[in-house]
């Protein structure tokens, strides 16, 4: 794609298009940390210990993997591009692991479940970072790299929603919980190629001309140094953490505290969802009138007040849905404008080092969510652990445990909702100094005259 589309406003069938295979990566990836430990534990056999020791494992290759491949975006050039082979490789490996995974017979076992969780996990990321870096290129404008990746959130909502209801669906119809897992990984089989293929065909890769490729490590060394850089990770760890804290104990709460019953839990997660798919084009509008990082401000306090006011709603079934539903809105508001500021660091990143480091900034964006998400589950569950929780007990729990768990679920996050406010809200690369910033970009990037031109 010439840099000159780029830089122009895209059609709204081409995004989504181009955000299609957001549908089904997100959604090869909710049904591992729901289903399948339930699956291998109680269908196939494998001690619980070693399925979560399994889950330990991934996340910390995760954490090594992401990295590493953020390199290879930076430094490989190929004549089909410099985003487009990964995706494409990255597609086979992660429906062979999908299959591999959601297929097992009876008789597999921890090293069975830990070696393909590794390769799903490999391909996963490979087209996952693969097309959050292409989206960086292929919309350069401010106020276009938010419409990019607020399509590219709305349909992994859309991939999360439907997976959650596809095994209600086999339930209804008859099918065991087996089944529905079945199904959920035959859905992502023949999803994620069709889906890649749409957005392959929908946008072109974007070529820059005076860019350094022989990459080392000064050039990432002046990136980490970056202040925007570090501000923006360090936000997205902590707005990642809080929503992933609430995330881990919603069942915890809704059963113990509010007296729900699981299939009612898991209806308000439903509805969680729906906020955030509705919360999407908000956050994306709202950025383009008071800047990004404002608005991201703005959405992380929204969140701290809905999950104070969580504590205090009534516990009738339709305000919880109420609640749930407003307390999901400001859900995307981190994916859109984290990726999308991100976007507009790379730039100023390549200004100042004349190499495009897109891939390893994404790849490091995706670190700090897993890294959020580990501190998450860990802290929280080691916490009620200590003062005595029993998830068995349910409403029978001391009110020390059940008061510790209302805390945790409501008024940590909120808190750390006001401290990812608080550190975004120094953020300065606005509309204005992104604008120039471009200017300069393009300038380098104006093709050196040919001779006939020279005369």
């Amino acid at each position: 794609m010439p840099r000159s589309m780029a830089d122009k406003r895209h059609s709204g069938w081409r995004l989504a298009a181009f955000a299609a295979p957001a549908i089904p990566l997100s959604a090869m990836l909710l049904p591992i940390t729901i289903y399948l430990p339930n699956y291998y534990s109680k269908e196939l056999g494998v001690n619980l210990a070693a399925v979560a020791a399994a889950g330990v494992l991934i996340r910390l290759f995760d954490l090594g993997f992401d990295p590493a491949f953020g390199y290879l975006i930076d430094r490989v050039r190929t004549p089909l591009g410099r985003f487009r082979p990964w995706v494409l490789l990255g597609t086979p490996v992660a429906m062979l692991a999908i299959y591999s995974l959601f297929m097992a017979k009876p008789g597999v076992g921890a090293i069975y479940l830990t070696f393909w969780l590794i390769i799903v996990g490999i391909g996963q990321s490979m087209a996952q970072l693969s097309m959050m870096a292409w989206a960086s290129q292929a919309a350069t404008l401010y106020h276009e790299r938010s419409r990019i990746y607020g399509w590219w959130q709305a349909m992994t909502v859309a991939g999360m929603l439907f997976i959650l209801t596809l095994p209600v669906i086999v339930g209804k119809m008859g099918g065991t919980d087996a089944a529905g897992v079945h199904a959920m990984g035959w859905f992502v089989i023949a999803a994620l190629p069709l889906a890649v293929g749409l957005a392959l065909l929908a946008m072109r890769e974007p070529v820059s001309v005076n860019v350094d490729h022989h990459i080392n490590w000064r050039h990432y060394w002046a990136m980490i140094r970056e202040p925007a850089v570090l501000r923006v990770l360090a936000t997205d760890i902590i707005i990642s953490t809080a929503p992933t804290v609430a995330g881990t104990l919603l069942f915890f709460y809704f059963e113990s505290v509010r007296g729900y019953g699981r299939p009612e839990t898991a209806q308000l997660l439903l509805f969680y969802f729906v906020g955030a798919l509705v919360g999407a084009p908000i956050w994306t509008r709202l950025a383009k009138v008071i800047t990004k990082h404002r608005a991201l401000a703005v959405a992380a306090l929204c969140y701290a007040v809905v999950q104070v006011g969580v504590l205090f709603a009534p516990g009738g079934p339709l305000v919880s849905i109420i609640v749930m539903f407003v307390a999901g809105l400001p859900f995307s508001a981190g994916s859109i404008l984290l990726r999308s500021m991100m976007a507009d660091v790379a730039d100023v990143v390549r200004l100042r080092t004349g190499a495009d480091l897109s891939g390893m900034l994404f790849s490091l964006l995706s670190g700090t969510i897993k890294i959020g998400t580990s501190v998450a589950v860990g802290v929280s569950l080691f916490t009620l652990d200590a003062v005595g929780f029993d998830a068995k007990a349910g409403a029978a729990n001391s009110s020390l445990a059940l008061n510790t768990l209302s805390g945790l679920f409501a008024l940590l996050p909120a808190a750390l909702g006001v401290l990812a406010a608080w550190i975004i809200s120094g953020h300065r690369l606005d509309k204005a100094a992104h604008d120039d910033i471009r200017r300069q970009l393009d300038d380098l990037d104006v093709p050196p005259p040919t001779p006939g031109e020279l005369g």
